[in-house]
């Protein structure tokens, strides 16, 4: 099984961080993931439950998986899904923060216009950028059978 595919093509995730009282708090979020890197790039509000929680304690899990297939003559389902491990940071440096937006962007939006719409629009002034550090991921293949 390739996680990275599976990182590069799902366009939903569960992000997971360590909430108030110790809670886990889980959120469904777009991501963009970096081969080069190896790092996992979202946008957010600069302020709310999931910021709180990223600035008390950076270690975070993510995970996606797809809506899973059938092999030829069985009737059961094949799902993968990858967790991921890490620690989210902010970003703060404008190039990075320009790059990752842009390509954020092109995985969502249908057309280019689209993309120039949304990275030229007010909601880039309110948004911020924030990075998992991969340490570990894994991957799965479940048969429902």
């Amino acid at each position: 099984m390739n996680v990275k595919k599976i990182l590069k093509d799902e366009k939903r995730a569960a992000f997971s961080v360590i909430g108030d009282e110790g809670y886990p708090y889980t959120i469904p979020i777009n991501f963009y993931y970096e081969e080069a890197d190896h790092t996992i790039y979202f946008h957010g509000a600069r302020e709310g439950h999931k910021m709180d929680a990223i600035q008390k304690c950076n270690k975070v899990c993510l995970t996606t998986w797809n809506q899973g297939f059938k092999k030829e003559g069985h009737w059961e389902w094949n799902a993968t899904s990858v967790v991921v491990f890490g620690k989210a940071e902010l970003i703060t440096d404008t190039k990075i923060i320009e790059d990752r937006l842009q390509k954020l962007a092109e995985k969502y939006y249908p057309t280019v216009e689209e993309v120039e719409k949304e990275m030229n629009g007010s909601a880039r002034s309110r948004v911020q950028l924030f990075a998992i550090r991969i340490e570990h991921m894994t991957g799965k293949l479940v048969n429902e059978k």
